[in-house]
């Protein structure tokens, strides 16, 4: 808290982070408070998979605004099939009691849904559930695992590129399909956060930065890696204990952590959409070794900006419009402030100012 600057952000994961009990988060507000800064803003995320949800986590959780996300992959059928307890039972309808829980507690919830070999051939039905049950954030993740049994290709559970693009551009187009009055009625992550690039702000989502780098994540322990796809001993930063966070967060081994990433293969230099994605997460390059050091989503990206580039370049058009518009208004309000009546009006019409703009 004091090493950081006026916006603060914590991350909860796992493995299973409510584990630690509710006790030890009370704890972490408590502190929080105690050693924030004056005037300091801190948001809490917590990525949970639900089990332990109940009235009392739920009301913690809302009280703090606590941004949950929640593993919930869509419909009983979707869930279930990689889902299961020990007993091989299916898991759905529990964390959708937690779901329901949650919302109800008025608490802020992200479906975090995991893309597999199956769950991406059902982008329209996973959308519409999450939808119906309130969920309007979601976070898609698609996944790529080294198949454990044979380290010659991916594991069979994991989602093939032509397969995710495909799933990307119906999802674009439920995503706009949605729309009211021009505004988006669901945040979807990776949406929301290639519109960033479009309007020539910086993305939220580190995947489609140019480096990484921009966090550091600290184990049960104190150690503290790069990443939390790369805890492991080649990148571990130091430890809470020993080490300042902001030292680690600028330290030349995190720096060249982040330089991973611009060591990009060959045809990202030759794509024409190099930047909106910069080569995706390194992560993706290592899942599948039959991709040889590529994304392996590459061919899923080219395909969803082939498709929605020109949706993506109105949409940002009009952002920038309202926003000239929004400027040009609250100009125009402080020079009302100023311009009597029956002056000119500003906007240079050439009538005055109380039969133009100041009409009421």
């Amino acid at each position: 808290m004091q090493q950081g600057g006026q916006q603060v952000s914590f991350g909860w994961q796992g493995g299973e982070p409510t584990l630690m009990g509710l006790d030890f988060f009370r704890r972490a507000v408590d502190y929080q408070q105690q050693y924030g800064k004056r005037g300091q803003v801190v948001g809490n995320g917590l990525q949970t998979n639900g089990l332990v949800i109940d009235q009392e986590w739920a009301k913690f959780l809302a009280d703090h605004q606590f941004l949950v996300g929640l593993s919930l992959d869509g419909p009983q059928h979707i869930h279930d099939k990689y889902r299961h307890f020990p007993s091989g039972k299916g898991s759905w309808e529990k964390i959708s009691r937690a779901r329901d829980i949650l919302l109800n507690a008025g608490a802020q919830v992200n479906a975090l849904i995991v893309v597999n070999d199956y769950s991406v051939l059902h982008a329209q039905e996973i959308y519409q559930y999450h939808k119906k049950a309130g969920m309007n954030f979601m976070q898609f993740i698609p996944c790529v695992e080294k198949d454990p049994h044979n380290t010659e290709q991916a594991a069979p559970f994991s989602v093939a590129g032509s397969d995710y693009g495909k799933f990307l551009i119906d999802l674009f187009d439920l995503w706009t399909g949605d729309f009211r009055n021009g505004q988006p009625t669901t945040s979807i992550r990776f949406f929301d956060s290639v519109f960033y690039s479009y309007v020539g702000m910086t993305p939220p989502e580190c995947t489609l930065l140019q480096e990484c780098g921009i966090y550091v994540v600290v184990e049960h322990n104190g150690d503290v890696y790069s990443c939390d796809f790369f805890v492991e001993p080649e990148w571990r930063l130091g430890n809470v204990e020993q080490d300042k966070l902001s030292d680690l967060l600028n330290s030349p081994k995190q720096n060249e952590f982040g330089r991973i990433k611009a060591q990009r293969p060959a045809e990202c230099e030759t794509c024409k959409w190099l930047d909106k994605c910069w080569g995706g997460c390194p992560k993706d390059r290592q899942g599948d070794p039959r991709d040889r050091g590529s994304n392996h989503f590459c061919q899923a990206f080219q395909m969803f900006f082939e498709h929605a580039n020109s949706k993506l370049e109105s949409l940002a058009a009009e952002w920038r419009n309202a926003q000239s518009n929004q400027r040009q208004k609250a100009r125009m309000n402080d020079d009302a402030q100023i311009i009597g009546r029956n002056d000119p009006c500003p906007c240079g019409s050439g009538r005055k100012y109380k039969k133009c703009c100041g009409q009421e």
